[in-house]
């Protein structure tokens, strides 16, 4: 079956352009050109991934991809924030909110075609996992299979990428591993990241860990690292 896209764009030419892009490489996409419309659009169609851009009428695209993190039937959807605004701090506040992945404007069609596939890829697990399939320590569980992270038994949400960076580290305790590591790891070659990309998953994962925050330690200068004890 056809993945699906919704894309919430207020600029009918540009709209134009990707939909039509996208629909030669295959995708079903689904247009709103404003923020109310395109999450209800979201909420109707229940797509694979969303494109989302920053300026938008009725509602910003900030707000709707708030909205799309806190509602249980999509927080875990792919998001790709499509934008003219190129500023660093931008791209940190797309990430904080949960956004994959930032695409700014001028782009190539091949370039966004290549940034949806790599979300998808590794929102499905496309990529090969170093480690192991299940990992249970100190009140944490991580199931590859089902894509799960649990904390005391509760399942939390994460995002494809935190959950990545997330396995990465507890299935190599002790282990130190730099920014530029982990990117390479996680990230799939061509996506767009800055260098508060890790740092700002981290600080994502961490909040949402809770009481086991601690077991992601900084190494100051260096990176990250799981906390290397057993429970």
């Amino acid at each position: 079956m056809s993945k699906k896209v919704v894309l919430i764009e207020d600029e009918p030419d540009i709209a134009e352009v990707i939909e039509y892009n996208l629909s030669r490489e295959g995708y079903k996409v689904f247009l709103a050109y404003n923020g109310l419309e395109g999450l209800e659009t979201v909420k109707r169609e229940r797509p694979d991934v969303v494109l989302l851009d920053l300026m938008l009428p009725e509602l910003d695209g900030i707000e709707i991809c708030r909205r799309i993190r806190e509602n249980p039937m999509t927080r875990s959807l792919p998001i790709i924030m499509v934008t003219a605004k190129g500023e660093e701090s931008d791209v940190v506040l797309g990430l904080e909110l949960g956004a994959d992945d930032y695409v700014t404007k001028p782009f190539s069609p091949r370039e966004l075609v290549a940034r949806i596939k790599a979300v998808l890829r590794r929102g499905s697990g496309g990529k090969q996992w170093s480690g192991r399939e299940r990992i249970a320590r100190k009140g944490l569980v991580i199931d590859v299979e089902r894509h799960e992270v649990c904390i005391e038994g509760d399942i939390v949400n994460v995002t494809a990428t935190e959950f990545r960076i997330l396995h990465l580290l507890a299935s190599h305790p002790g282990r130190v591993f730099a920014r530029e590591q982990i990117l390479s790891q996680v990230f799939d070659v061509g996506t767009f990241v800055v260098a508060r990309n890790v740092d700002v998953h981290i600080r994502g994962l961490r909040k949402k860990m809770g009481t086991l925050r601690d077991l992601i330690e900084t190494i100051r200068g260096v990176g990250y690292r799981f906390r290397d004890e057993e429970g």
